[in-house]
């Protein structure tokens, strides 16, 4: 059995400017969100540059706070930068290479292998339909079949859509495309947010215990 990944002082990663893969940051972001080049590259960086600039509150800041900071981040990215993050995130029905949390997040209820295989095809059209996107949602506890239902609901097929039927196609930077890039940061957002929650982070009481060492 995996065990919890255990997150570093928010009063630690506030006050450090390592922007390295073992930083502080690096590690509560690797956790929260998933790792990828595109995290460790290029947003802890920007957050890091971020919180840097404002740290007049200090005892307000939570790891609440750094997702925040962290989408809001993103939302200042170009469309190929914001692509490239969200690839970072497994496709939905992966069962190898997964984070501890990404892992049992999915596998919250044992799912039948022609749920798998659905999920397979589901997310190979949904990246043929929007083109250099990943299908990404907040599983909520939601079991991988609910999940392929809310693909299927998506992408406007049903039992009787055959795999490679014509369907259109939404190039990068058109409403629709742009419409998924800002539901799927909005989920992970909340994705990183119910990470935090399961791992029972008291924000304000771990900064307090810093400042009396």
């Amino acid at each position: 059995m995996t065990s919890q990944p255990i997150l570093p002082s928010i009063s630690y990663v506030y006050t450090s400017r390592d922007i390295s893969q073992d930083a502080p940051l690096a590690q509560a972001f690797a956790t929260l969100f998933e790792p990828s080049p595109a995290l460790f590259e290029f947003l802890v960086p920007s957050v890091v540059d971020t919180i840097s600039q404002s740290q007049d509150h200090i005892p307000h800041h939570t790891y609440n706070a750094l997702i925040d900071t962290a989408i809001s981040v993103l939302d200042g990215w170009s469309y190929d930068q914001q692509t490239n993050f969200l690839g970072g995130h497994p496709r939905i029905g992966e069962i190898k290479g997964l984070s501890a949390l990404s892992a049992s997040e999915q596998a919250a209820h044992a799912t039948p292998p022609e749920v798998l295989a659905r999920l397979l095809v589901l997310n190979e059209e949904y990246e043929r339909r929007y083109s250099g996107l990943r299908y990404i949602t907040f599983v909520n506890g939601r079991s991988r079949k609910m999940i392929m239902e809310e693909m299927e609901e998506k992408l406007g097929i049903g039992d009787a859509w055959v795999e490679g039927d014509s369907k259109e196609v939404y190039q990068p930077g058109s409403e629709e495309w742009v419409s998924e890039v800002r539901r799927a940061l909005k989920d992970v957002g909340n994705i990183a947010k119910s990470r935090l929650a399961a791992l029972k982070v008291d924000d304000q009481a771990a900064f307090f215990q810093e400042r009396l060492k």
